[in-house]
């Protein structure tokens, strides 16, 4: 029996849930999409994904593929599969593809953004959805040391120690540090703002976003020199490193693929941010 595959494009709020890979409680994005996508089709269906997240991280373009002999018209994949799905997940999109695509390993580069909320005070409304320092950040040297960091490198001062990769070399191709203020009003303090950190590469090691913004942290707070984030990154050791950030503010923000698979480009819509 021919079976034909299919790319879906999820969003989803990671605050609810335990990551994005299946687990035996059933508390992962992957358990709630391919459930909802049982009882759309009446079958059991793997999805094989993009990149996988950890607890609390979110997801604006998480992409996936799954192969099935049961024909649905494209726009049915999307309203069917969401009738199933809780309100912190959402399809997007949903495109037939050829055989050769694979969400994975097509995957030419992810885009990962933190958002972090710079105010003396924490949110009492943004919590789960931005991360928080309290101290004045210097924009300035925190984009100064991310500079470091584009190219090709052994980035082990960054991996977790559970991390699985097969080797800590990636590569970044894109690495910014952009601020917008929190409020125009007049009556706000000059230093509360928010900031969002971009990472554009090949393939990320687990933490390794968290671990870099932690870092980064420091070198605004003026807890560490770009001279010293320097020596940290070349030295690979982890533990000389800052500690891992919140998962709060993180978002899995863009897959690229090449454009002969013409699939929809991400939203990128990063709350609090244009």
């Amino acid at each position: 029996m021919s079976t034909t595959r299919i790319a879906l494009g999820i969003e989803y709020h990671g605050g609810p849930y335990c990551g994005w890979q299946s687990q035996p409680s059933g508390c992962a994005v992957q358990d709630h999409l391919e459930r909802a996508i049982r009882f759309f089709l009446g079958v059991v269906v793997p999805v094989v994904c993009a990149g996988r997240t950890d607890t609390g991280v979110h997801g604006l373009a998480q992409v996936v593929h799954l192969d099935t002999s049961i024909e649905r018209d494209v726009n049915a994949w999307v309203r069917g599969t969401n009738a199933h799905l809780p309100p912190t997940i959402r399809v997007l999109w949903a495109k037939k593809v050829d055989d050769d695509f694979h969400a994975r390993f097509s995957a030419r580069s992810r885009t990962y953004h933190y958002l972090l909320l710079n105010d003396p005070t924490a949110s009492a409304v943004i919590g789960g959805i931005a991360g928080w320092f309290h101290a004045p950040l210097s924009l300035e040297l925190m984009q100064q040391a991310a500079l470091s960091l584009v190219g090709e490198h052994d980035f082990s001062a960054f991996r977790a120690s559970g991390c699985q990769a097969k080797s800590p070399v990636k590569t970044l191709y894109e690495v910014s540090v952009l601020s917008t203020p929190l409020s125009t009003s007049s009556q706000m303090k000059s230093e509360s703002s928010f900031i969002k950190f971009s990472f554009r590469g090949n393939a990320f090691l687990h933490h390794m976003v968290r671990n870099i913004v932690g870092s980064l942290i420091y070198v605004g707070a003026a807890r560490q020199s770009v001279e010293e984030f320097q020596t940290v990154f070349a030295s690979r050791d982890r533990t000389r490193a800052a500690p891992t950030f919140a998962p709060d503010g993180l978002y899995l923000a863009a897959i690229e693929y090449d454009a002969l698979f013409a699939l929809p480009a991400a939203s990128g819509r990063v709350p609090f941010f244009t």
